[in-house]
């Protein structure tokens, strides 16, 4: 009987020693799940980067990225900009992040007010790379061809830090909006356009 416990004990502290389940997990897995710690969630941000003749953000006013809609596969995160002029909120856009088997896709889903489909929405792409933990960069095939310069987007997740969405030509930055994530917001902020 001896012989059989050395074997089953033998088993055991292989199996103890193996890979833990984050050693075994891919970088946009391992980010994909960063990305969820998040949930429930929605925190500050400023604008960080743009071109000159840029208009599409002030710099002074208030955004938000609420991450919202949450489940093993994918996350929606509305992105919230406060229109200072008008005394209101522009809720048009939400990040959409699917996990794949061999990597993640991001969609922009763009709304009207009355919550239908604005004229420009979904596009997107597909991560490129291996990428990290905390970087994933997401290939625009259109805007790469049209160039032939890489295009595309850079995201960046430090738990408890930073939220860095952005735009990116080459290896720059291009565009980019950055959101504090020591601490959330007290006041969640109404659903986007279209969604409930």
């Amino acid at each position: 009987m001896k012989p059989f416990y050395i074997i089953l004990l033998g088993s055991f502290l292989v199996l103890s020693c193996g890979p833990t389940e984050e050693q075994e997990l891919k970088p946009f897995e391992l980010f994909f799940a960063q990305m969820s710690e998040q949930c429930g969630n929605a925190y500050p941000g400023r604008l960080t980067l743009a071109p000159e003749g840029d208009d599409m953000l002030t710099g002074t006013e208030m955004l938000i990225v609420h991450f919202r809609e949450c489940d093993d596969d994918q996350l929606k995160l509305p992105f919230h900009i406060e229109l200072e002029e008008e005394g209101d909120w522009d809720r048009s856009r939400t990040w959409i992040y699917t996990k794949h088997e061999d990597g993640l896709e991001l969609r922009h889903d763009h709304r009207k007010p009355d919550g239908s489909d604005d004229d420009v929405t979904m596009y997107g792409g597909y991560s490129v790379g291996e990428g990290t933990a905390v970087r994933q960069e997401f290939q625009s095939v259109p805007r790469t061809e049209e160039t032939g310069i890489f295009r595309g987007w850079r995201i960046e997740i430090v738990p408890g830090e930073r939220y860095t969405y952005g735009t990116i030509r080459g290896e720059e930055w291009s565009w980019s909006v950055e959101f504090d994530l020591s601490e959330p917001l007290d006041e969640l902020p109404p659903a986007p356009w279209g969604h409930e």
